[in-house]
């Protein structure tokens, strides 16, 4: 099991970073002050987060997310490359949603609207994921 703090934070780090340049403030708004869990099963990490008014923070004990979203490190990866579909992943039992589920598909549709291969375009080659060989 890894500590969760340290990865929490890089996830909030990395939320914050998106908004203004990925999304917009106002396709987040419907985010603000609900928390999110987000789980790797196979790490055995839990990442909990918060959207607040000054952006988004490492939610603090009792945790009690709105929405949490567990998958395999690989599947998450497979989703973030839209090489899996979070439908198909999802009727499959790889990926499991609880909570708020109207707050589910405002993250999802949020997550899908964002043209993954435009931001990697501004990540350092050294740093981009590698593409399987075809």
């Amino acid at each position: 099991r890894l500590p969760m703090a340290p990865p929490a934070f890089v996830l909030a780090r990395a939320l914050d970073f998106g908004v203004g340049r990925v999304v917009s403030h106002e396709q987040v708004a419907p985010l603000q002050g609900r928390r999110f869990a987000l789980v790797v099963r196979d790490l055995g990490l839990t990442m909990n987060v918060e959207s607040t008014p000054a952006g988004f923070r490492v939610s603090r004990a009792p945790y009690a997310p709105d929405l949490t979203i567990a998958a395999t490190l690989t599947d998450f990866v497979a989703l973030a490359r839209r090489e899996e579909d979070p439908d198909t992943l999802f009727f499959a039992r790889r990926l499991a949603i609880e909570g708020d589920t109207e707050l589910g598909l405002v993250l999802k549709n949020l997550l899908d609207g964002i043209d993954w291969d435009a931001i990697l375009e501004r990540v350092p080659p050294f740093l981009r994921p590698r593409r399987p060989a075809s």
